[in-house]
């Protein structure tokens, strides 16, 4: 016998012999008094009995996935004990229920063994109860007939509860039902709550979400760049990159309305509330008609749930922030929601802010532009944030629902510069506020089971204006840029036979921009104020027949724009084919344009730190943004493995060299381009009974093209070449555990062609370039871990502790590097901007 062979044969021993052991102990009969005290443990709850009452009784102990209710019904079934509930207590007595007076009991779970709560279960032809957060109901004494178990996004089920072994508790599953839009390619994609759907897009559900590296909360900003093919250069959720395509291509709208603003701490931490959103889909091709005003990808936010539901609140806080969420139930025909939260940096300051702080000030004027050096921002009431949202939801008659949303998101910074003179102390105060304000009004009418029609209004409002007084110069520069969309909206949906449905719309849209200038020394103000009004009219077809591998949706979205009188339209296409249980095979195609971009006239606009602003196209040298893109994709799924990739064109028309931030030769050179990205993007996952590993890469080719700029092709500032992500998640029971990490190649750069400055006549240093984008900085990894847990407190509250750690090896990643003349002006310096330090954080939430 070889050495191998050898190791092989003692290692498949000690997995055959090992597992029947183990088995075999499971199946051992156990004390009571263990059992209960695992039971404990597991449940926070406390037994009160006599030691007389359970000394002797052994038995084999319950699944230990079962509601708690349910073990004690089967502890009650073998002991002949009775268990009754008081509080966190359970008092055992030894007169036993009698039979018939003793209640059915079951609970519900998914496919995954997920407990289902608010499952509607249907008795008695009427009466109607539902289960509790762990699936756990139960029925009147002796109840014997047929239940009808219901649930959104499950298949109905009809059992009978006394079809459970020896009278235990019946475990009833519902599997996910599998309907139009609604069917999903892969369900658990890298996480709980995260699946993928047949149109080619991504659904996340935040009350459901399990948990990823580095988060404690649902952040959908966050989480969406886990997902293969979304990046952000910078780490931010201001700056996140889909495909290669910069922040502004990317359409974000929260109910309807579209956010030009999507991060508190400029970027740091995501604008949108946790507490809120109940669907969230991600496209990054094959976008529906219905969205417009991006080249790049769609993220869709609805806090909008179909039924009135149950009141409902949580309070909570993290290292940051502290946050409130309550839903009232008005009525049976009507509810509100109202969200807030708010920094409590101004006054406290944790660990957390201090590394948030030193990252996001680096090479600014908070810091210092001329040494990036660490002055005192820290001072009272420096910088803190808020966010909110109000909802209401009327349902009119049996047909009829109106929702009215408002959302205000906040960001306020304020710092002072002082100097001693030989006669008095001199300050000056900088400012920079963001703000964003949306409304709308929507009326949705279900006429029948295969028509529904949908009209509403919308209106945002984003304002971000700074100021900076310098000591120095005694200047001070005034900047605002303001951008208000307003417009309306008209769908129907009508479903024409078994296999097509017909979505049809038309939407109208004003957008107005405002940006201005002003500094005292030498005396300058510009005002520039522009106003675009676009008409889209849509139509799309899908086709979703019941007994058909085939889906497919066509769509056509038909643009005006008035102030140009042109007329061009957008076709969108999906098709998903499935050859078997396993393999799936898809297909994408779109063209999308938008009017409104970001761009960068100086970098240290707004401070250096918020120095993008809004601007509309003009049809001349800022031109209407247009891209094309194609994918195809295949899927393998089979015993807990999900395999992706995918493989992807993207061409966008009409970028300016301004909308791409460079700070070398191109800084202020305004030109048009193009830039053309390619690339693959896989996904591997795993899943075992309680543990998820996945680990995904994605490769792109990105390059640009500009009018007059050399060379005529070269890499794109956004171009992250290798970027791979690994994860292993630990999910059981109210204990979740993640650790993952994070890798990509460095983003390009400019060097200086030689380390010392030129002089024009005028005596003005400068920097001597090579080719735009020529190098790399070095790859960037990091590391980063999460956990949390949630005990069930009396009274029907929870209570969830969470910890998180970023960068958890506290890795000096450079995200950034550039090159500038230094104050003495007879050299060239690199000035590096690195990323979020080792960061730890934690949160606390109750639910009630």
């Amino acid at each position: 016998m070889t050495f191998e062979t050898r190791h092989y044969f003692l290692a498949f021993l000690f997995f055959f012999f090992a597992s029947r052991c183990f088995g075999q102990d499971e199946l051992k009969s156990i004390e009571l008094k263990k059992i209960m005290a695992g039971i404990e443990k597991q449940h926070n709850v406390k037994f009160s009995y006599s030691e007389n009452d359970v000394a002797g009784h052994s038995i084999f102990p319950p699944n230990v996935n079962l509601p708690l209710k349910a073990k004690l019904v089967y502890l009650s079934n073998r002991t002949l004990l009775n268990f009754k509930e008081k509080d966190r207590y359970i008092i055992v007595f030894t007169n036993l229920v009698k039979p018939k007076d003793r209640h059915v009991c079951a609970y519900v779970t998914d496919e995954f063994g997920q407990p289902i709560d608010n499952a509607v279960i249907v008795y008695n032809g009427e009466k109607k109860i539902v289960t509790a957060i762990d699936g756990y109901f139960e029925l009147p004494p002796a109840f014997k007939d047929s239940v009808y178990v219901t649930h959104i996004g499950y298949d109905e089920a009809h059992v009978k509860p006394t079809g459970a072994p020896d009278d235990d508790c019946l475990h009833i599953t519902l599997k996910i039902t599998v309907t139009q839009l609604q069917e999903v390619v892969a369900e658990r994609y890298i996480a709980t709550g995260i699946s993928k759907k047949k149109d080619g897009s991504y659904a996340i559900k935040p009350r459901k979400f399990g948990i990823l590296p580095g988060l404690i909360e649902p952040d959908v900003l966050q989480a969406m760049q886990q997902l293969p093919g979304i990046n952000s250069t910078d780490e931010t959720v201001s700056n996140i990159n889909v495909r290669g395509g910069t922040h502004d291509q990317n359409l974000f709208m929260w109910n309807g309305i579209r956010l030009f603003q999507t991060g508190h701490f400029f970027g740091l931490i995501s604008a949108l509330s946790p507490n809120l959103a109940h669907d969230i889909k991600i496209s990054k091709n094959g976008t529906s008609a219905f969205y417009g005003e991006s080249v790049s990808s769609a993220v869709d936010i609805s806090s909008r749930p179909k039924d009135i539901g149950s009141g409902t609140t949580s309070i909570g806080s993290n290292m940051i922030s502290a946050d409130f969420y309550t839903k009232i139930k008005a009525s049976e025909k009507a509810n509100f929601e109202v969200s807030a939260r708010r920094s409590f940096t101004d006054a406290l300051d944790f660990p957390t802010y201090s590394k948030y702080s030193k990252r996001i000030f680096q090479n600014t004027v908070v810091t210092g532009l001329d040494n990036s050096t660490d002055v005192n921002y820290k001072s009272d009431k420096e910088f803190y944030f808020y966010d909110f949202t109000t909802q209401y939801h009327q349902k009119i008659g049996t047909k009829h629902d109106l929702y009215t949303d408002v959302i205000g998101i906040g960001n306020k910074l304020d710092f002072t510069q002082g100097t001693i003179t030989a006669t008095n102390v001199v300050t000056q105060m900088s400012t920079l506020n963001q703000l964003t304000l949306g409304g709308t009004v929507t009326w949705r009418t279900q006429w029948n089971e295969n028509h529904s029609t949908e009209a509403g209004i919308y209106a945002s409002y984003y304002k971000v204006d700074g100021k900076n007084a310098s000591i120095e110069y005694n200047q001070v520069t005034l900047q605002e840029n303001n951008i208000l969309d307003t417009g309306l909206r008209v769908s129907d949906n009508l479903k024409l036979n078994q296999n097509f449905t017909l979505h049809s719309g038309y939407q109208f849209n004003e957008i107005g921009n405002e940006n201005t200038d002003k500094v005292n020394q030498p005396d300058y103000s510009r005002n520039v104020k522009e106003v675009l009004r676009t008409h889209a009219i849509i139509g799309e077809v899908e086709f979703t027949p019941t007994q058909s591998r085939l889906y497919a949706r066509a769509g056509l979205r038909a643009n005006y724009i008035e102030d140009f009188t042109m007329l061009y339209f957008e076709p969108r296409v999906v098709v998903n084919y499935t050859f078997n249980d396993k393999w799936k095979l898809e297909l994408l195609g779109e063209r999308k344009s938008q009017t409104a971009a970001q761009i960068v006239n100086l970098q240290g606009d707004f401070l250096g730190i918020e120095k993008r602003r809004w601007v509309l196209a003009n049809d001349k040298d800022i031109p209407v943004q247009k891209s094309s893109q194609a994918s195809v994709g295949a899927t393998f799924k089979d015993r807990g493995w999900l395999v992706t990739v995918d493989n992807f064109y993207k061409k966008v028309d009409g970028i300016t060299t301004f909308g791409q931030a460079f700070q070398d030769q191109l800084e202020l050179v305004q030109a048009p381009g193009n830039y053309t990205v390619y690339g693959t993007e896989f996904l591997v996952q795993k899943q075992f009974k309680h543990i998820y590993m996945w680990l995904s890469y994605s490769w792109n080719n990105n390059n640009y093209r500009f009018e007059g700029v050399e060379p005529y092709r070269f890499p794109s500032s956004f171009e992250l070449s290798h970027v791979v992500n690994s994860a292993v998640i630990y999910e059981w029971d109210h204990l979740k555990i993640a650790l993952g990490s994070k890798f990509y190649t460095g983003k390009p750069y400019t060097a200086p062609l030689i380390n010392s400055p030129t002089f024009s006549n005028a005596g003005t240093p400068s920097v001597v370039y090579t080719y735009p984008n020529s190098e790399n900085i070095a790859n960037f990894f990091q590391a980063n871990f999460s956990a949390s847990y949630t005990w069930q407190l009396p009274k029907k509250v929870s209570m969830q502790l969470g910890v998180a750690v970023q960068n958890v090896f506290n890795r000096q990643n450079i995200i950034n590097r550039y090159y500038r003349i230094n104050t003495t002006g007879d050299g060239v310096e690199v000035v590096n901007t690195y990323s979020l330090e080792r960061t730890p954080n934690a949160l606390i939430k109750f639910s009630f």
